[in-house]
């Protein structure tokens, strides 16, 4: 069985108020038409809810219990319009993300925002982390995710923070009287400096010997045994091992993902993206 919001909502009104002239003045209705409500939602139940003393409307037994169940259900029906309700905020957002960034997380975040704001056109940017902090700093992104070093100032929210690591392949072993092989994006990469950066503090002879600016060509390289590549701890993948320590290479620094934005300021849209982007778990 079901019952009218509407009409809960007079009946809490009349409890509370006392009567149905105070309750038509808060729901701005007459006072006929609260009678009414009241009438039609004793025969939906079947039973009495109220009966009128000397001075005011009471409760009848069945009228009580009615109310504490009336009240359950206005409060979840509130809590689900406010959930679900749809956004006045309009517009455009343009977001910039490395590839490598949330996986298959990303999908979902993008799908949700769409239900909770329909009418803001998401312009979604994918790109190596200095191509978007150099957007973002040109005004063409709103806000981007990009990864911060130890030694870097990006300011912007923290996402989440994550480790290097040297991966290679599971099984394949390299000969350590010749140089590293190793897989990289061409130059300027975050990955690549991080790594050849301590590879020369730690004095370990290497090589380039596959290039890519594809993050999925770098794995395929790792894992059909060609080089060993450092990539954040969280970007590894089945087949692939890390071989800190091994072949003399060093530890690798920690670094941060983080949420930046444009200097000039982003829009209502914008910022409830970046929220959004924000409460997202770090796992």
């Amino acid at each position: 069985m079901d019952y009218d919001p509407a009409l809960l909502r007079a009946f809490v009104a009349v409890t509370d108020t006392g009567g149905f002239t105070r309750a038509a003045e808060r729901l701005h209705l007459s006072q006929s038409a609260i009678s009414h409500q009241i009438g039609r939602l004793e025969a939906h139940a079947g039973i009495k809810l109220l009966v009128r003393t000397t001075r005011r409307l009471a409760l009848t037994e069945d009228g009580e219990d009615f109310l504490r169940h009336a009240l359950a259900v206005l409060a979840a029906h509130d809590a689900l319009a406010h959930r679900f309700q749809r956004s006045s905020l309009s517009g455009a957002v343009r977001f910039g993300v490395p590839e490598n960034f949330m996986g298959e997380r990303l999908p979902s975040l993008l799908s949700r925002f769409s239900r909770l704001f329909p009418a803001v056109r998401l312009e979604v940017t994918v790109g190596t982390y200095l191509d978007l902090r150099a957007l973002v700093a040109a005004d063409a992104l709103d806000l981007a995710v990009v990864m911060s070093l130890p030694d870097t100032d990006d300011g912007g929210t923290l996402l989440r923070p994550t480790q290097f690591v040297w991966a290679a392949a599971q099984s394949v072993e390299f000969d350590a009287s010749q140089p590293l092989p190793l897989a990289f994006s061409p130059m300027p990469c975050v990955h690549r400096q991080v790594g050849l950066d301590a590879l020369d503090t730690a004095g370990v002879d290497w090589r380039i010997v596959f290039t890519s600016p594809s993050q999925q060509g770098l794995r395929a390289a790792v894992l059909a045994g060609l080089a060993v590549t450092a990539v954040p701890h969280g970007d590894l993948e089945a087949g692939m091992v890390v071989v800190d320590g091994l072949y003399g290479l060093p530890v690798l620094p920690t670094a941060e993902f983080r949420l930046i934005r444009r200097a000039l300021g982003n829009s209502p849209a914008a910022d409830a993206f970046g929220r959004l982007l924000a409460e997202m778990p770090a796992t």
